[in-house]
């Protein structure tokens, strides 16, 4: 019988951000916020992927999901202070893939 290992910190961190969209979604969001649209015609992703991307990055507190009470909708997104803290790991990975 085999005993479930622990949950390491590492692998939690890297379910929230293995996806190759969750990246570049954080990478657009860092300097700017930015609409649904927006991330689309940017990114070059499906309207699926990406509403799904955002959904687990909403649902982890990386991204902020705002809308505005207009007529048509405006929904506007942006990183958290907690998606900030991303930010230098991702550019250490950054800088480690670039010795690869």
């Amino acid at each position: 019988m085999s005993k479930e290992l622990p949950i390491c910190p590492a692998e939690k961190a890297l379910s929230i951000i293995s996806s190759k969209w969750s990246l570049y979604i954080i990478k657009e969001l860092v300097d700017k916020n930015m609409r649904f649209n927006e991330l689309i015609k940017t990114l070059g992703v499906s309207q699926k992927v990406l509403t799904e991307n955002l959904k687990k990055l909403e649902e982890n507190n990386v991204i902020d999901r705002k809308v505005f009470p207009v007529i048509p909708p405006k929904v506007e997104y942006s990183l958290t202070e907690f998606g900030k803290t991303l930010i230098p790991v991702l550019d250490t990975l950054h800088e480690w893939g670039e010795t690869l």
